[in-house]
């Protein structure tokens, strides 16, 4: 059975601001924490194809992967999947935006399996992608309220 994960956060910006700063992939550098390196390789309309990169680990592992992302503004959504799945059998992911009074509340659904001789167990990685959600979708937040308020 696949893995399921979600996870929201409230950005006290307006949805253009969000719904813009968290699809500029080439700059996801400047909004998380953990990529080193983030590369479109092809952009077609509201398709991108593009590698990310971590920061080496504490073994000095530099991963790296290819995703594609389709954007859909008009519903407020992007779909998202790992083209290159490296540990995972496969990797779905979903955001939402939502305007609300108080901002945009942006979510945050990924679907994934991992493969059988993967070094860690689809529970470990649920885990692990719930944990970091969190301090990756604080970050952003701050970042962009902090961007939304400077004169």
């Amino acid at each position: 059975m696949p893995e399921h994960t979600r996870n929201e956060i409230l950005i006290r910006a307006p949805f253009d601001e969000v719904w813009r700063r968290t699809n500029e992939v080439e700059r996801w550098t400047e909004l998380f924490s953990e990529y080193k390196e983030a590369e479109v390789l092809e952009r077609d309309g509201d398709r991108v194809l593009f590698r990310l990169t971590l920061h080496p680990d504490d073994d000095g592992n530099e991963w790296s992967w290819v995703s594609e992302r389709i954007m859909d503004r008009e519903g407020r959504s992007v779909r998202a999947r790992r083209v290159e799945t490296g540990p995972f059998a496969f990797m779905k992911i979903h955001w939402t935006y939502e305007e609300v009074p108080e901002g945009t509340v942006m979510r945050w659904s990924q679907e994934f399996a991992m493969k059988p001789e993967a070094p860690v167990t689809d529970a470990w990685m649920r885990d692990n992608i719930n944990r970091n959600s969190k301090v990756q979708m604080a970050l952003i937040r701050d970042r962009i309220e902090a961007a939304a308020t400077a004169p």
